[in-house]
């Protein structure tokens, strides 16, 4: 039976159709014959126990100028008017995120989401990471600027980034000298209320950082994303490239070691960063993307195997 599926993401005029993980999961689940809602985060209300969003019906097509035609508005009931709620917004990682979180927990039992919401709140991706600290680089997460000295001087180059950000936004190099670190927490302290992430430098970012995708616990596939010239970051929206991809065997110890807590808690679809063929930094379960570069490379179906994935989890929730 087609599936009745609401969209909980950005405004659909500011994605970008060739990239966008979303929206290749909507083109897949349109060609299925599912039945398709969009709403934004801020639309979800909770009134008598019950959620709702205000949505609108909504059909896409592959084409830029064009891609999406907005049908009619209507309050959906999302615990009972559709059979899942894919929660697909970008982070921040902020209150507002949170919240929705909270209030999507109420309809599972009812409505399959997609990520589980629980699982979502409470595995931020440069949180949760630190359960697999096995295979990270040596890390610290901290506000204290003697701290962040005495770490640089243990490791001799650094890398600071905001804990709950994306997307390679505000991600330093620090040098062995020091000389931009106290300026730089001293601004991230002004700007964020949390502690932050300082890492060891890998130089083998040069060489790439590997975005590995794993739906229900299974490895889809991988792209290794290469850094613009003169920059560390890697991520696409950053200005990095992606290239085809083979595993090592160390990503697949650490995807083996994640697959039973994914499965576990709900998390289908789910991207991590490792550099170096060793090295895990993130565990992307907020909004993960990756999934249109990595099926252009290896000729696969990512948004079909997470449907298929998303069918058998509706399907045994109403064996259930």
């Amino acid at each position: 039976m087609p599936l009745r599926v609401a969209v909980q993401m950005d405004p659909l005029e500011g994605i970008n159709i060739s990239g966008d993980s979303t929206f290749a999961l909507m083109l897949s689940a349109q060609e299925r014959g599912y039945r398709l809602h969009h709403y934004l985060a801020d639309a979800l209300t909770y009134q008598d126990g019950r959620v709702f969003a205000g949505a609108h019906s909504v059909s896409v097509k592959r084409d830029a100028a064009d891609h999406f035609r907005l049908g009619a508005f209507e309050i959906l009931d999302l615990g009972k008017d559709v059979d899942v709620v894919l929660m697909r917004q970008d982070p921040p990682f902020d209150l507002g995120y949170i919240t929705a979180t909270h209030l999507l927990e109420r309809i599972q039992g009812d409505t399959l989401v997609v990520n589980d919401p629980a699982a979502v709140r409470n595995a931020p991706e440069k949180i949760w990471v630190l359960d697999y600290a096995r295979f990270m680089p040596p890390t610290a997460i901290t506000r204290s600027l003697g701290v962040a000295r005495e770490f640089l001087a243990q490791h001799g180059e650094a890398v600071l980034k905001p804990l709950h950000g994306n997307a390679g936004k505000a991600v330093f190099k620090i040098g062995r000298d020091g000389a931009n670190l106290a300026p730089l927490l001293e601004l991230f302290n002004a700007a964020y209320r949390e502690p932050h992430v300082l890492q060891a430098f890998l130089p083998e970012v040069s060489d790439g950082d590997k975005r590995i995708v794993l739906v229900d616990g299974e490895v889809a596939g991988a792209i290794n994303r290469r850094p613009a010239k003169g920059d560390i970051r890697s991520n696409l929206a950053a200005g990095g490239t992606a290239e085809s991809t083979e595993l090592t065997d160390g990503e697949r110890e650490i995807c083996a070691a994640l697959a039973p807590e994914l499965k576990r808690r709900g998390l289908l679809f789910v991207g991590i960063d490792v550099i170096g063929g060793r090295w895990l930094t993130e565990i992307n379960v907020t909004s993960p993307t990756g999934i249109v570069s990595i099926d252009q490379f290896n000729g696969t179906d990512t948004a079909g195997m997470i449907w298929d994935a998303i069918e058998r989890r509706v399907d045994a929730g109403a064996a259930a």
